[in-house]
């Protein structure tokens, strides 16, 4: 299963984020290249609106493809997924979308854990769980689940995140395989890509 360096082959990326987000994602994945091979998949805690607008900024920003998550469809390589406003998003087993109106998780729907839970017990080790910048406390449980069925867990410094509630909220919880800035987080995710593919 691991390849150079000790990193494991991974099958797919997802990121949670709140609070500060969508600055510290555009620093992450605008300079990821052309034909970045790995599907990732992001839940970004937005003011409830029946819209939203983030696929749009983020596909003139970034070079995968960016779509919404719909439901029952199949995670493919190489794109940037956003869970919709107001859904839960998890994966399942076969490696598709399911959205859900269940209740709100740290007043939060989508919320981070439900998306990390999920996407660990679909993934295992093949999985990366970043966890950035936000104001509470989602993501900390999930990121654990993720470290507990052997993912890779990867937590902004948070000394340098806008919000440092939630990334000082998962090392609270657990000791994560990684603490850094966003622009290692780039370089990581970078590298481990070059690896798995």
């Amino acid at each position: 299963m691991n390849s150079e360096a000790g990193l494991p082959t991974v099958e797919a990326i997802v990121i949670g984020a709140s609070a500060g987000g969508v600055e510290a994602l555009l620093n992450i994945l605008s300079p990821l290249r052309e034909g970045f091979a790995l599907p990732i998949i992001v839940v970004l805690h937005l003011p409830d609106e029946r819209r939203s607008h983030l696929a749009e900024v983020f596909a003139r920003r970034v070079s995968l493809p960016v779509l919404e998550a719909v439901d029952k469809t199949r995670v493919e390589a190489g794109t940037l997924y956003f869970a919709a406003p107001g859904y839960h998003l998890s994966v399942e087993q076969d490696r598709s979308f399911s959205l859900s109106l269940e209740d709100r998780v740290h007043y939060s729907r989508p919320a981070i854990d439900y998306l990390f839970e999920s996407a660990a017990d679909a993934y295992g080790p093949a999985l990366v769980a970043v966890l950035l910048t936000g104001a509470n406390r989602d993501g900390a449980n999930g990121l654990a689940q993720v470290k507990y069925r052997g993912g890779l867990t990867v937590v902004q410094d948070p000394d340098e995140a806008q919000v440092a509630t939630m990334p000082q909220a998962a090392l609270d919880l657990h000791q994560p395989d990684h603490i850094l800035p966003i622009r290692g987080i780039g370089r990581l995710l970078v590298e481990l890509e070059r690896i798995a593919c």
